[in-house]
């Protein structure tokens, strides 16, 4: 079994799937937590305090990055082997859309953006919030508590730069669930002429909530409409 993850292409194509179906669903979670942060700043805090440094967030934050790298090692091995065999035409398909052909070929780029993306969000968030809290510190960089998370999502957003920035990065994360949501299923054998229609409808629906889920966020902070108590 575990030849055939490793050594066959499909069998990589497994990996892919599986993880990135862990990722997207641990990424609707996320966005799914944040809108709280709109509704009810105060129930986003109590969210935030009860994840913390505690022994179960500290494993599904383990299980995550290893869903990440998994992710990202299989995509390299995946993209490399493609060249190799088809020049540039990184992920055979069965089924072909004009829609899909810029993800579809870019994949990779989209790819590299979004970690770098998530690699700032991690600097902006998980260090001033969670790492803070490992450290045993009581209050992070922005002299707020780590379990303060609507605070420091307006003290983020403030600034309009890090908007723009973040904006960008949930772009880019679309036009990747675009292709990565309906290839998953299709490595899977399931994009016949049938399922194809409904399989692209569904990553589009994924990729509009996610995108929107966390853009409404950003944005309700950043123009003053959600605001939080000094």
């Amino acid at each position: 079994m575990s030849c055939f993850l490793t050594n066959s292409s499909l069998g990589k194509k497994v990996v892919m799937s599986v993880s990135g179906a862990f990722l997207v669903l641990f990424i609707l979670f996320h966005m799914s937590m944040n809108i709280t942060a709109i509704i009810s700043p105060e129930g986003y805090n109590m969210i935030c305090e009860f994840l913390g440094a505690n022994w179960y967030a500290l494993a599904g934050t383990l299980v995550l990055a290893l869903g990440v790298l998994v992710h990202i090692i299989y995509a390299l091995i995946l993209t490399i082997n493609n060249y190799k065999a088809r020049g540039n035409q990184r992920y055979a398909v069965t089924a072909k859309e004009p829609g899909v052909s810029w993800a579809s070929k870019n994949m990779l780029v989209l790819g590299f953006i979004v970690v770098v993306g998530m690699g700032l969000h991690l600097y902006n968030f998980w260090a001033k919030m969670q790492l803070v809290e490992l450290l045993g510190q009581h209050t992070n960089a922005l002299g707020l508590s780590p379990k303060d998370g609507a605070s420091l999502i307006q003290a983020t957003f403030s600034c309009w730069g890090y908007v723009v920035v973040y904006l960008l990065w949930f772009v880019a994360l679309w036009f990747h669930l675009t292709h990565g949501v309906w290839s998953m299923f299709q490595s899977m054998g399931w994009a016949n002429n049938t399922w194809y229609p409904r399989l692209k409808c569904l990553a589009n629906i994924v990729a509009t909530v996610i995108f929107l889920g966390f853009a409404v966020v950003v944005l309700c902070y950043a123009l003053g409409f959600v605001t939080v108590a000094a």
